[in-house]
């Protein structure tokens, strides 16, 4: 048991809207009394920082890892889809996330990932039917079901889909929401399962309609995906029905920042400083119904202390009572793990990638900065002896998605908005499925980058046609089990020299991955093939 102890500052009471001197006092894990004081303190105690939607994953960390980068930016907890893992290695996969996470003094809260494989039209390591998200949901464990992304399967009444909701209502846990564009009758249907999130809203109107059907709103600032901007304005006029999420956050935006740059930005602009934390804290927590503490007598002691509440600079995080952050000093241990992983696949060579030119225009895949929709072009192809290839004068670049589970034929296909000048990149990852993506400038240079990611068994990697870097993933392809500020080295390297060839991308690797997401409109591209997803159906390279 830990010892009692006492701490004092501007207490940060976001229940009466107040700000207070008082002293903390903190027994066994909960806060015992808050007392009133007559001293002047200069430091602020405010609840910890909830992310209330991210996939760990994606930081390229284990959870114990993620743990330790998360604390110093005054994140005590966060609502962890496992999706990511569970499309590589299923069940198995989010046990392992949840076995790692409570090697530390961190909350995570897991949910059981209601779409693996997302689609049928694309090849995953694992599937993850309806009787295992039942015995899933039954784990004390796992607190919600996540992100529900076959909207189409809840609107037209998929037995497979209706019943994993069915079984998350039967033992009252959440169900969130993933329904970019969905509006009307559809969204009415949508919402009426239960659904009760949702953090792909790219404007106010999408946003405003989902609460009107009783949805909550995560307002989502990611590495790839950030809608602050757009949907600040309901911190103001739908405080309660707002949370703050990243969603997918890179190692090198981790170990700058979290939840804290979202509110400091949001204070910046004007927000009021109750409904800010509100967002950050009791909203999620609530909906949640996660066991986090506020700071209220009786609750866990879950708390930040922060210079001020303009540059929120955490000095210290205490979770259940624990100091897991002191002045710089992160205090929660590193774990050593033995890695996981899937991984089948064969070299490549050029010819496995030729693209016959048969007469025609293509349709070109149209990425986005900072949003995971893409656009699409049709354009006339740059054809070399009988061969359509890239053509980097006019940034049309070959885009090449490669089943890393079984051997199989590469799916090719052309993007744009990449602005590689020259060389190639590549990754295992790659939404959701997680198999082989990249994009380049000649088929040399693809089959140079995708043939080191093969060698690795997964990870990211740049070649610019002399030198290549990597950062290799041998968890799940996935993360790494080195830790926060190693793997922040190694992605800041990768991507330093995919700038250098000439990506004005916020972030590459990032946006590349979403490419073959084929739940979000508008062309995409899988393992099967290039994908129309406003048909939800495959599409032609060719059209007329």
């Amino acid at each position: 048991m830990e010892k009692p102890f006492v701490v004092s500052g501007r207490v940060v009471d976001i229940f009466n809207r107040q700000i207070i001197n008082a002293k903390i006092h903190v027994e066994d894990k909960i806060i015992k009394k808050i007392e009133l004081s007559d001293e002047k303190f200069d430091n602020y105690i405010l609840p910890g920082f909830v992310d209330s939607h991210v996939h760990i994953e994606s930081s390229m960390m284990i959870p114990s890892s993620f743990a330790r980068a998360a604390v110093k930016h005054g994140t005590v907890a966060t609502v962890s889809d496992p999706h990511e893992i569970a499309n590589v290695l299923g069940v198995s996969g989010v046990e392992f996330m949840i076995q790692n996470s409570k090697k530390v003094p961190f909350k995570f809260f897991f949910g059981a990932p209601s779409c693996v494989p997302a689609t049928s039209f694309e090849t995953s390591g694992a599937v993850i039917s309806e009787r295992e998200i039942k015995k899933l949901l039954d784990n004390p464990d796992i607190y919600y079901l996540a992100e529900m992304m076959n909207f189409p399967g809840v609107i037209y009444n998929e037995k497979e889909v209706i019943a994993k909701i069915s079984h998350a209502n039967d033992v009252n846990k959440p169900i969130d929401g993933h329904a970019p564009r969905l509006t009307g009758k559809d969204l009415k249907k949508y919402a009426s399962k239960n659904i009760t999130t949702d953090h792909e809203c790219t404007t106010v109107k999408e946003a405003i309609e989902k609460i009107e059907n009783g949805m909550m709103i995560q307002i989502r600032e990611g590495s790839a995906a950030r809608n602050f901007e757009n949907l600040f304005s309901l911190i103001k006029s739908h405080p309660k029905k707002i949370m703050f999420c990243t969603d997918d956050c890179h190692p090198d935006d981790l170990i700058k920042g979290h939840i804290n740059k979202t509110i400091k930005r949001a204070i910046e602009k004007g927000a009021d400083l109750f409904d800010v934390l509100s967002a950050a804290t009791r909203n999620p927590v609530f909906h949640y119904n996660l066991n986090v503490g506020l700071l209220r007598v009786g609750d866990p002691a879950d708390f930040i202390i922060v210079k001020d509440i303009s540059s929120f600079d955490v000095i210290k995080t205490y979770i259940n009572g624990l100091l897991v952050f002191d002045n710089g000093n992160i205090l929660i241990e590193k774990i050593k793990e033995e890695p996981v992983n899937k991984f089948n696949c064969e070299k490549i060579s050029e010819k496995d990638i030729a693209v016959n030119y048969n007469g025609g225009k293509i349709q070109i895949i149209v990425a986005q900065d900072g949003d995971l929709l893409t656009g699409r072009s049709i354009e006339e192809p740059l054809i070399e002896n009988g061969y359509v290839v890239s053509d980097s004068s006019r940034d049309i670049l070959k885009i090449v998605v490669i089943n890393r589970y079984n051997l199989g034929k590469p799916s090719i296909g052309f993007i744009k908005q990449f602005n590689l000048k020259k060389g190639a990149i590549a990754g295992s990852i790659a939404h959701d499925s997680h198999n082989i993506i990249a994009i380049g400038n000649s088929d040399r240079d693809i089959v140079v980058a995708v043939n080191r990611l093969i060698e690795n068994k997964g990870g990211i990697v740049a070649f610019n046609g002399k030198v290549i870097e990597d950062l290799q993933l041998d968890v799940a392809g996935l993360m790494s089990t080195d830790e926060a500020e190693v793997i922040a080295e190694k992605y800041q390297k990768v991507n330093s020299i995919v700038k250098e060839m000439g990506s004005t991308l916020n972030a590459p690797f990032m946006t590349m991955a979403f490419m073959a997401l084929l739940v979000i409109p508008d062309l995409k591209i899988s393992d099967k093939g290039l994908f129309d997803v406003t048909k939800f159906k495959f599409t032609s390279l060719f059209v007329e």
